[in-house]
């Protein structure tokens, strides 16, 4: 039986975070077989309004949520959990349908309906950077990460703004059914496969014009060379551009100084080893240029939270 989902929105809905689970998940299939089923409902009959500007008339209610095996909230401009950090009746009334046990998660502003239930006090989460401080006064029992792109705190997921509702779901396809899986939902959306859950927000990272002065020709030239010792000093000798002023309009590009890109490039790059390849270890932390095992291993913990190996039994191509 598919895996039943419920996205549940909440007027005024923010109409891409709603639209991102069904066409993500909705592409996970198995020997042609949907691996999820994957309906939108109201909390009430009533059609839902969407903030652009439109009113969006669904195929269910509230009902679906007491057979739902995961809830997902999006985004939503809901003046109670927005800004009183309480629930309306009817939103409580949708809520208290969940079985225990369900998997919860929100996108974007999503967050702020779960902690106004009390479903993320004590836990860890994330929502859009823009609202950190709003959700911190109203939720001050919710250890807020405004930095990252989503959290996992096992039952209860959490992501930040708009595309990285994208990046949650892919998580939820990977930890559910494994790269093979997420990676073919991700070509067929045309959007990256994987995108870690710690990676910044990129607050105020504004992109430079192109051509001038710009990095990007640089990072391409670094990414196919990620088995290579790279310094700044030859980074900033292929941009021509001093180790200063390179290092600094590589940060207003990427949001990252450039030893802390070249690194998580070189992660993902060994991640990528671990799904698709039988190499050993030291091998793949060779080609990643991250030099020993011992070395990926640290900064696979860090990144990733687990090491190498647990990560390949997990995610290996067809696990």
């Amino acid at each position: 039986m598919a895996h039943r989902v419920a996205v549940l929105a909440i007027g005024e809905v923010v109409g891409y975070d709603m639209h991102i689970p069904p066409q993500i998940l909705a592409e996970a299939h198995q020997d042609g077989v949907p691996l999820y089923d994957v309906k939108l409902c109201g909390v009430d009959d009533r059609p839902v309004r969407v903030s652009a500007g439109y009113e969006a008339q669904l195929d269910h209610g509230p009902e679906i949520l007491a057979d739902a095996d995961t809830v997902i909230i999006p985004g939503t401009r809901t003046p109670g959990p927005r800004h009183r950090g309480v629930l309306t009746d009817d939103i409580a009334a949708a809520l208290a349908l969940v079985r225990p046990g369900t998997r919860v998660m929100s996108i974007c502003t999503g967050a702020f309906v779960l902690g106004a239930a009390g479903l993320l006090d004590g836990r860890t989460a994330t929502t859009h950077w823009a609202y950190a401080a709003d959700f911190r006064r109203l939720y001050p029992r919710v250890e807020l990460h405004e930095d990252v792109l989503f959290v996992d705190d096992g039952d209860v997921l959490t992501s930040a703004g708009l595309a990285a509702g994208v990046d949650l779901c892919l998580h939820v396809l990977r930890s559910d059914h494994g790269s093979e899986v997420a990676n073919h939902a991700a070509r067929f959306c045309v959007v990256p496969p994987w995108r870690d859950g710690g990676q910044s927000q990129f607050i105020e990272a504004p992109l430079p014009q192109q051509g001038i002065g710009s990095t990007a020709a640089t990072r391409t030239w670094a990414l196919a060379r990620l088995g290579e010792p790279l310094t700044l000093g030859m980074l900033a000798a292929h941009a021509m551009m001093s180790e200063r002023t390179f290092s600094r309009r590589f940060r207003a590009e990427t949001g990252l100084p450039p030893h802390a890109w070249l690194t998580r490039q070189r992660v993902d790059h060994a991640r990528r080893l671990l799904e698709s390849t039988d190499l050993p270890v030291d091998q793949v932390a060779a080609e990643a240029g991250l030099g020993s095992a011992a070395s990926l291993r640290k900064h696979f913990s860090a990144v990733l939270g687990v090491p190498p190996l647990a990560y390949r039994r997990t995610f290996a191509t067809g696990a």
